[in-house]
């Protein structure tokens, strides 16, 4: 899901009875829901029920294709999924963009709040220290990257070849679509040494604007477009295809191909990369003699064997480490009302007093500023006696179960519930006022196009 779609899908899950905070992180290997709710089973059934909705499948058929995670999991997953641990290709480093891309886009609706600002954020630095602090980008993998390692194989099986820089060089590649994935397909085709770049698409001027690009990736290289219906044309004279539409259906199909084959130099092979969900090439093309079909399960099989397991385990320990701080300053941060609470309490209770004493010993002829002095005299004392007691249940909330000590605090002094609830809400209407972008400095990214949703 993107653009208006995306944007309607945000706001009608906002509008769900039992959600308070929601945003929507969308590529081309997901659709993922997040959401701050006050009741589990009525929040999910509100976002399946859209989720099939927006899909136009039922919700019978769609809910075996869906995964719920709730509360510390639900982090946890988040986490994961920022720092590339699960991505198709391991380590990808299109999706930690895509998590930046759905916080503001959710901010821009009014959806995010300070729960999930403050857990947007969370994912956003752990994303950045697994790739700045591991080795687990350190190839540069994305989706079309892999594609594009496996698809040459086929055209020159050379195992000395390990990095897509320069394996295109003086090939013809053909991008099928003119989305976000096949932007990023044109720019890593050109920088990868293709001589050609033609880009076709249904609608022509997108198909240009790809094209145009390629000059500014690999100064040289010819950037073209092809007329749609020309397809098999394109295909015929081509070293590599790239397809990765936003079709609903097949894009290549097995009798397009047969056509091709007859078309081409005998022997010469033809790798078709298909990156789109669902998938454009028809999986019956395989069979054609020379023909060869790269799609997402073979990226993604051969995608984590090229991170090791030690940079695996480093990214793990660096979401433990980020999930531990998260759930300790959330713990932290709940008995906070519960503290502001009892001092506002004590504060009442120190006014009303000096209040009653004012008036006794006025008469005594005893002077505005002594009066002043015992004023601070108290509230120094009553100070002094409550700092050790909040400072050490804001210590032990940040455990887990501490949230019992809160508890114990508003037993013990009587505290009002609704005080409580007052002081929570007015803090949470403050931090959405004036809480700031969510947006981490920038963690190293390839530039340009790549930081586009895949």
């Amino acid at each position: 899901m993107s653009g208006d779609t995306l944007g309607k899908l945000l706001e009608d899950v906002a509008h769900l009875p039992d959600v308070a905070e929601s945003f929507v992180i969308s590529t081309c290997n997901r659709v993922e829901v997040y959401a701050d709710i006050d009741r589990f089973h009525g929040a999910v059934t509100g976002v399946c029920g859209l989720l099939a909705q927006y899909s136009g499948i039922p919700a019978g058929e769609l809910t075996s294709s869906l995964y719920v995670h709730y509360e510390d999991r639900a982090v946890q997953h988040l986490l994961g999924v920022a720092s590339g641990l699960d991505s198709m290709v391991v380590g990808e480093d299109q999706i930690l963009g895509q998590v930046r891309s759905a916080l503001a886009l959710a901010r821009s609706h009014g959806t995010l709040g300070r729960v999930l600002g403050d857990l947007g954020r969370t994912a956003l630095r752990a994303g950045k220290r697994a790739r700045a602090q591991t080795g687990i980008d350190r190839l540069g993998l994305s989706l079309v990257s892999v594609g594009l390692e496996l698809a040459v194989a086929k055209i020159n099986p050379e195992p000395s070849i390990h990095h897509v820089d320069g394996i295109l060089a003086g090939r013809h590649v053909v991008v099928v679509g003119a989305g976000a994935m096949s932007g990023l397909a044109v720019a890593t085709a050109a920088r990868s040494g293709a001589a050609r770049v033609t880009v076709t698409n249904r609608t022509l001027k997108n198909a240009e604007r790809l094209a145009a690009a390629v000059a500014e990736h690999a100064p040289g290289a010819i950037g073209d477009v092809a007329d749609f219906a020309e397809l098999p044309v394109v295909i015929a004279e081509a070293d590599l295809v790239v397809s990765c539409t936003g079709a609903s259906g097949l894009v290549i199909t097995e009798s397009m191909v047969r056509d091709v084959v007859k078309q081409r130099t005998a022997g010469k092979p033809l790798p078709l990369l298909d990156l789109a969900m669902p998938r454009d090439v028809d999986p019956a093309v395989a069979e054609l003699p020379g023909v060869h079909v790269i799609g997402m399960d073979e990226i993604s099989g051969s995608g984590g064997a090229a991170v090791g397991e030690e940079e695996v385990a480093a990214v793990r320990s660096i979401v433990e480490e980020e999930f531990a701080v998260y759930g300790s300053a959330v713990r932290a941060a709940s008995v906070t009302p519960t503290v502001v609470a009892l001092r506002a309490k004590a504060a009442t209770v120190v006014d009303a007093e000096l209040a009653r004493l004012s008036g006794r010993i006025s008469e005594d002829g005893l002077s505005g500023h002594v009066l002043d002095e015992i004023a601070r005299t108290v509230h120094r004392v009553v100070d002094k006696l409550l700092h050790a007691p909040t400072v050490r249940v804001k210590e032990l909330a940040s455990a887990p179960g501490g949230e019992e000590y809160a508890n114990a605090l508003r037993v013990l002094f009587d505290l009002d519930p609704r005080t409580v609830e007052a002081v929570t809400r007015a803090d949470v209407e403050a931090a959405s006022a004036s809480e700031p972008s969510v947006s981490e400095p920038s963690v190293s990214e390839p530039s340009g196009i790549q930081k586009e949703e895949c």
